[in-house]
């Protein structure tokens, strides 16, 4: 159907002399060392590591993608892609101490014939592979694919052909038709699915689904989060993903909650007897953290859990937005920069991603926005990069001033006890996180500064750690976050008692107004309004309105009860 010279859908394949050809043949965006719960895999190698080779293109269009920079906008960062042939992936592999390859982040669909000659060069050299993909294969491609890998996270868009067609595909069978076979194969698969709101009976009918296929079969549910244009109202709250996940948990032993940090639905129970036996931890977006496993998978009541390959002594953590899916984090992060500087053309965009990327600028990115003049230096940096210093400089400046009138402001005022939260009550943001400065440029002492341990983008901690803090205020992250309401439920399910919660002084930031965005600088004023309101009762909704006028060139617009969203 290609004709000579033009590309498919996906614009991944060319008709090149009457055959259709791979146009970034052995090239790759992103080549790392992961967990192999970062992909996500649950009941895979747990702990163990394993290397993220990741290219560019997918068959599908799906609106909120979390990869839309490398899925959708594919060809404006080809230019930073590098050549590596399956013998240099491979040595790679070996000399970072991984178990395999795990091709992530892109779907291997649009790269399907590199993906195959690195799968059967991988298990000549006694390597692991597989691959996250959303499984629209045809029968002939299955049949290569079955005998290349050996474990495989299948993406289902929901049960219904109008969700597929959503996606740009026809219907939903061959995604089934893929786990079905994969599965007989003696492939290990797991199958994650998106839980938007509204869509309960989607996710209940995948569920049905995969139990005639296998009960053992895990299912990730991915909590939606409204990325790129989708809407905010799509987004369940932690609480209402929690109650599907109990629904789907009649039908199938294994179901894991995502994007969800402090739930205990990442954890698997024994279907046996209801015991714990692997904690986990949210890691990131689309990722999770092994915390607690027995040697051998199995329960103290004797139950063998469905866990295939070896087991980790330790996780191993990637650096900085490194791994899975926080690097296209990493490039959101710097397009929301780009923006406010009047970053406009998709010319213009291309080239300062691929400059991005190639550098591995995207390393040094997290150590660069933990704090408040970090921040500012990498507007300013990011101002050299796409040619607009003075646009830069009219941030930064911006930026500087609304910080000094906030210290100003709070100077000399006593600091009470600032808990954040991300999600739920006892998941703690990380001691070095930026929203620690925000806290205490506003007036603010950051309890969570006491805490030694650290994780993406924080930990859990116990009740008694909580109760140790007992924060005076709590402010809950704007990402993946929670209302107020929700939060001090749990609270009171959990026995949770600190001066916050007895006086309702728990507060969630909107989104992108305490971390990455800069619109950061508008939820400062928030929690110095909020601390301090005798001297730091700034107006928000003036101020807010000053910054999307000079940096967005439009009003503030669409406020939901104490949440507010913003379009440009």
């Amino acid at each position: 159907m290609i004709g000579p010279g033009g590309v498919g859908r996906c614009r991944m394949y060319t008709n090149e002399g009457g055959t259709i050809v791979e146009r970034y043949p052995d090239r790759y965006i992103a080549v790392m060392p992961i967990a192999i719960e970062t992909m996500p895999m649950c009941h895979y190698y747990p702990r163990e590591t394993f290397l993220q080779a990741s290219g560019i293109g997918c068959t599908f269009s799906c609106g909120g993608c979390i990869s839309e920079t490398v899925a959708l906008h594919a060809e404006a960062v080809s230019g930073a892609l590098k050549h590596i042939p399956p013998d240099a992936l491979i040595r790679r592999a070996r000399e970072e101490g991984c178990r395999g390859i795990a091709f992530c982040l892109n779907d291997p669909t649009a790269m399907h014939r590199t993906f195959l000659a690195v799968a059967r060069a991988a298990r000549d050299a006694g390597l692991l592979v597989g691959c996250a993909t959303n499984g629209y294969y045809t029968e002939e491609a299955l049949h290569d694919l079955a005998p290349a890998i050996d474990f495989v996270n299948i993406g289902l868009k929901g049960a219904s052909d109008a969700r597929y067609r959503a996606c740009g595909a026809v219907s939903a069978e061959p995604a089934f038709r893929a786990v079905k076979t994969l599965h007989e194969a003696g492939v290990h698969v797991e199958v994650s699915c998106i839980y938007a709101r509204g869509y309960d009976d989607e996710i209940r009918a995948v569920a049905a689904r995969i139990a005639d296929i296998s009960p053992d079969i895990p299912l990730l549910v991915m909590r939606f989060i409204p990325f790129g244009d989708e809407s905010p109202e799509r987004e369940p709250t932690i609480a209402e993903s929690e109650r599907i996940c109990d629904d789907l948990r009649r039908r199938l032993r294994y179901v894991y909650l995502f994007n969800s940090p402090g739930t205990g639905y990442l954890d698997t129970v024994c279907p046996s007897c209801g015991e714990r036996v692997v904690g986990r931890e949210f890691f990131g977006p689309m990722g999770a953290r092994t915390i607690a496993v027995p040697p051998d998978a199995r329960c103290s009541c004797g139950f063998s859990l469905p866990v295939l390959g070896s087991i980790g002594k330790t996780p191993y953590a990637e650096p900085g937005m490194m791994g899975g899916y926080r690097f296209t984090r990493a490039l959101e992060m710097v397009h929301a920069v780009l923006v406010c500087l009047g970053v406009e053309s998709d010319a213009d965009l291309a080239r300062i991603w691929t400059g991005v990327i190639k550098d591995d600028y995207i390393r040094d990115l997290h150590g660069k926005i933990q704090t408040i003049d970090g921040y500012i230096g990498l507007v300013r940096d990011l101002g050299e990069r796409s040619g607009r210093p003075e646009a830069a400089e009219a941030l930064a400046a911006y930026i500087g001033d609304r910080v000094a009138a906030v210290s100003s402001a709070v100077e000399g005022y006593p600091r009470p006890r600032v808990y954040y939260s991300m999600g739920t009550p006892l998941f703690a943001l990380n001691a070095d996180r930026f929203e620690m400065d925000l806290v205490e440029a506003a007036g603010g002492d950051p309890v969570n500064r006491r805490i030694v341990r650290a994780g993406k983008p924080g930990v859990n901690i116990t009740p008694e750690e909580f109760a140790a803090f007992n924060p005076e205020y709590i402010f809950i992250s704007g990402f993946l976050s929670a209302p107020a309401s929700d939060y001090l439920t749990a609270c009171r399910r959990m026995g949770l008692s600190a001066d916050a919660i007895e006086h309702g002084r728990v507060y969630t930031l909107p989104p992108g107004w305490d971390f990455g965005n800069p619109r950061w600088v508008l939820g400062l004023s928030a929690i110095a309004g909020t601390l301090h309101p005798a001297c730091a009762a700034f107006d928000l909704a003036a101020e807010e309105d000053r910054f999307y006028r000079t940096f967005y060139g439009a009003e503030a617009s669409i406020r939901t009860g104490n949440r507010s969203f913003y379009r440009p």
